[in-house]
């Protein structure tokens, strides 16, 4: 279908299929084998298959559009993009549990952080508005559907929300985040619901949307906060709440902070979640420039000219990431 809509003689953009000299893949779990995105050969293929026990949900079917393209393109090199790969950075007191590490030495039970092509864009927009160097002490705030936030020393992670799989941190569209895992076995006792029901819930049916009884779409539980409704309005206290949680803790994770970055559908439109997030942020030296906040200009400077602290509103561009470090790779 994706080949016969990039071909069509009246709306496609290629004369022929075999014009596509070479296919960039996002995969979400590459582990601790890829720190960087990598040319596809059969051992590749095989160390993905071998992180599906680490993300079940997203790495099959990740899998599954690699194969397809190697038969609907047999000369044409592959090239895996891992979220993992861009924390690969990330210092072992970060990234470990504090459980027995032989779990994490049998079982790789740590933390791996996700949306590293999306904050791995955003540290590069950072570089380029920063005359090509990196800030000293930068946070990447990814907010859309997913949500995660990245710590940035010098350019290189050293913090990410998100743990062992996409479910911890942030308060997300439909995903908790952050909680007690006592809940998990309190919810199967009293719900009647096995491990995997309840892991499956707190992955679809919580976070915005289990809150404010809406939805996962920031515009409607505006919307609906905006007339009153009580559930909306504490589904955005909540969201909000959280984010400003890390923004403290990752500021004094890297003793100060310089720089933040926000990014996705939410943190590139929403205007008033990230005043809200802002607020009460001065003791850190974040200030916001309500007339550049609320602008619809793309790539911009919303903090106030004194603030100590500079804020963006940035678009993040993954497929961008991707074609680039295909292109890159591929002409090697």
């Amino acid at each position: 279908w994706v080949i016969s809509s990039l071909t069509d003689p009246q709306t496609g953009v290629l004369g022929d299929a075999k014009e596509i000299t070479a296919v960039g893949h996002r995969v979400v779990h590459g582990g601790e084998r890829f720190t960087q995105s990598v040319v596809i050969d059969d051992s590749v293929l095989t160390a993905i298959r071998d992180c599906c026990q680490l993300a079940p949900l997203h790495n099959p079917p990740n899998l599954t559009g690699i194969e397809s393209c190697q038969r609907l393109f047999p000369n044409a090199p592959q090239v895996a993009v891992f979220d993992t790969a861009f924390f690969a950075t990330l210092p072992r007191h970060a990234y470990l549990y504090a459980l027995p590490l032989y779990y994490y030495e049998r079982f790789g039970l740590r933390r791996y952080g996700f949306h590293g092509t999306s904050h791995r864009f955003v540290a590069s927009r950072l570089r380029e508005l920063n005359g090509g160097k990196p800030y000293g002490r930068a946070i990447t705030c990814h907010l859309g559907n997913g949500c995660s936030m990245t710590a940035l020393a010098d350019g290189n992670a050293v913090e990410n929300s998100l743990g062992f799989t996409p479910l911890e941190g942030l308060v997300m569209g439909t995903r908790s985040g952050d909680i007690d895992p006592a809940i998990i076995e309190f919810l199967c006792e009293r719900e009647g619901k096995t491990v995997q029901e309840v892991t499956q819930f707190l992955n679809k049916e919580c976070g915005l949307a289990g809150v404010s009884g809406i939805g996962n779409d920031v515009r409607d539980i505006l919307r609906a906060a905006g007339e009153g409704n009580d559930n909306a309005r504490l589904a955005l206290d909540l969201f909000c709440y959280r984010i400003r949680k890390y923004l403290g803790a990752y500021a004094a994770a890297m003793g100060g902070l310089d720089a933040v970055a926000f990014t996705g559908g939410i943190g590139t439109h929403s205007a008033p979640i990230r005043k809200q997030i802002c607020e009460h942020l001065s003791f850190l030296g974040i200030s916001l420039d309500p007339a550049q906040n609320e602008s619809a200009q793309a790539d911009r400077l919303i903090s106030d000219p004194a603030a100590r602290v500079r804020v963006f509103a940035l678009e993040t561009n993954e497929e961008l990431m991707i074609a680039r470090d295909t292109r890159d790779l591929v002409s090697r």
